[in-house]
């Protein structure tokens, strides 16, 4: 079997899936991971034979995208803003939404000449949003929790991997009393769970089936409860002329715009490239 003859099934069979685009590039990601090659190299080079085990690797990976497994966990990697990752089931598939978060904090610190801010990421799963700021601002000093240790373990894996330094904790925002002994901060960012439990039955089968209904769902009816909690937290821990910055669900993020200024701050709602209302920076 070529390379054009593997991108060709791979496509094809895809598609009972994914859309064609979506098919397209997830075949030749597939085929980068296992030849090396890049997109355009696989062209130059379609008539290169996969060797045998390539070839069984090809249908694996197969087998298991057509059960809707996501090619990231498919493959082990994901990549974010200019960073590759490691990811599995145990944390959420970083979105293009959250990179656009990232870029909007980088891009502010850097308009207000702020080169060295404390960095608390809440809920960092992955680590993707915690490991691009200590890359573009590497005189951070950057928090990550999460209430997983199993995705504690990636995050870490992947700071390492990165050589960035971070400290990680396993903390529940929600409950209070881990709050004390954490320090004030001047940048404390999240992207929550904020998806409600009626909402499953209108995600896709990728998403609801293998990534993690911890860092999805809200354990109650509230989309509000972990941006609430937040507020909380912030009150206590966020220093003077520090901000927050938050990921929202796009059917509540004028609530929660709403309930940030009901309780004294100061906020700008940002839209995503698709023009959804998806970020809120709030400041007391």
């Amino acid at each position: 079997m070529t390379i054009q003859t593997a991108t060709h099934h791979l496509t094809s069979q895809l598609q009972s899936v994914y859309d064609e685009q979506e098919a397209i590039n997830i075949a030749e990601w597939v085929l980068e991971s296992f030849t090396g090659l890049r997109r355009m190299e696989q062209k130059l080079q379609s008539s290169k034979d996969l060797t045998n085990r390539q070839e069984q690797q090809l249908q694996h990976y197969l087998a298991e995208l057509l059960g809707h497994r996501p090619v990231q966990y498919v493959l082990g990697e994901c990549y974010f803003m200019d960073i590759k990752l490691f990811v599995d089931e145990n944390v959420l598939i970083p979105r293009p939404e959250t990179e656009e978060l990232a870029d909007w904090i980088i891009k502010y610190c850097q308009s207000q000449g702020i080169s060295a801010p404390s960095i608390l990421d809440i809920g960092t799963g992955s680590g993707c949003i915690a490991l691009a700021l200590k890359k573009h601002l590497p005189k951070s000093t950057v928090t990550a929790l999460d209430i997983s240790d199993n995705a504690l373990n990636i995050a870490k894996r992947n700071a390492k991997d990165l050589n960035l330094d971070i400290t990680f904790r396993q903390n529940n925002i929600l409950n209070h009393d881990e709050w004390n002994d954490l320090p004030l901060f001047d940048l404390i960012i999240s992207n929550p769970p904020y998806i409600t439990l009626p909402e499953k039955e209108s995600i896709l089968p990728n998403v609801l089936e293998y990534e993690p209904h911890q860092a999805l769902f809200v354990t109650n009816h509230d989309p509000q409860q972990f941006y609430k909690a937040i507020a909380t937290f912030a009150s206590e821990k966020l220093e003077t002329n520090g901000a927050v910055f938050l990921e929202l669900h796009r059917d509540f993020a004028k609530d929660t715009k709403d309930y940030y200024e009901t309780n004294s701050w100061q906020t700008i709602l940002r839209k995503d490239m698709q023009g959804n209302d998806r970020m809120l920076m709030a400041w007391g």
